[in-house]
């Protein structure tokens, strides 16, 4: 595994200015990757502050494990079981909570990790190969229909019936290891190719986030984060895909809304249920400079909201 690799984090200033810092307060980092947020982070912080970091990826792990910081600790667990993570760690509730989804780039660009077409490699593509199945394994077994549904959904590929059916019947004469062999039935199977999209894209990132339960776990963390979040905690959370983004979305509105009354039902301003987020500026996006820089920012989108209640 090449821990050589560099990772240029995306809106790494917006993230960490979202996110206010106390500079006695209690932070979690969720997807550590490389350390980029959480360096300054702890850039903000006092002696008094602390930040808990978390990743599933071993690698990113390592990373952590040689920083020297009184003030941090980092854990190999998804940050969908945050709430176990902070409770072994004694922390009730925090001030700031930042999830930085999707995948890295020092994953995208070790060829060991089957994430990219770009590399002729293992087809793994697991987050945390120390645990679950590979791409390989998966796509030796699953069958025609789920695997059709995985394309269709997570990947919103308009050919994901025929890439399935293409996909099942080479499996039968040979089985499916490596990123070329799936990237080249996936070529084949796709009848037109959008303008400067390799045809496999759609297939690869539809695999990666069924395989690791990106959408299910990220599902998961937002009603923890909003548990442990003190009142004016600040939740901040960076998307690539249009689904994760939806999800953000639409939890934070809904949070921020409150519970809904029938209409025309006679209460009082101060009696009509408030919301327990509250929405803080618009979607950010990289800017141009950004995005010149570094083209995996491009589909990059940040939001904000703050725990507003008390209760």
């Amino acid at each position: 595994m090449n821990e050589g690799l560099s990772h240029t984090t995306v809106l790494l200033n917006e993230a960490v200015e979202a996110l206010a810092i106390k500079a006695d307060g209690i932070y979690v980092d969720g997807t550590f990757g490389r350390g980029g947020h959480s360096k300054l982070i702890l850039e903000k912080l006092g002696s008094n502050g602390k930040l808990i970091a978390l990743d599933k990826d071993p690698a990113a792990i390592l990373v952590g494990k040689q920083w020297r910081d009184s003030r941090f600790r980092i854990v190999h667990s998804s940050f969908a079981e945050l709430e176990e993570v902070l409770g072994k760690q004694g922390v009730e509730m925090v001030d700031g909570i930042l999830l930085d989804l999707g995948v890295s780039s020092p994953q995208l660009d070790d060829s060991e990790r089957g994430f990219s077409f770009r590399f002729d490699a293992p087809l793994d593509m697991r987050m945390d190969v120390s645990s679950g199945i590979t791409a390989a394994e998966w796509l030796a077994n699953v069958d025609e229909g789920l695997l059709g549904e995985v394309i269709h959904d997570y990947g919103e590929e308009r050919f994901a019936k025929q890439i399935a059916r293409s996909i099942v019947a080479a499996r039968t004469i040979k089985s499916i290891n490596t990123t070329r062999q799936l990237a080249e039935l996936v070529g084949k199977a796709v009848r037109t190719r959008e303008q400067g999209q390799n045809p496999a894209t759609r297939t690869f990132q539809a695999i990666r986030i069924y395989l690791n339960r990106e959408l299910e776990e990220l599902a998961r963390v937002l009603p923890s984060c909003l548990k442990l979040l003190k009142c004016g905690g600040r939740l901040v959370v960076i998307s690539f895909h249009s689904l994760e983004d939806r999800i953000v979305k639409h939890f934070m509105r809904d949070m921020s809304e409150g519970d809904k009354l029938p209409r025309d039902v006679p209460v009082r301003a101060k009696e009509v249920p408030r919301g327990r987020l509250k929405l803080i500026g618009k979607a950010v996006r990289a800017g141009a400079e950004e995005r010149d820089i570094n083209p995996r920012a491009r589909s990059a989108v940040l939001r904000v909201a703050e725990r507003s209640d008390v209760a």
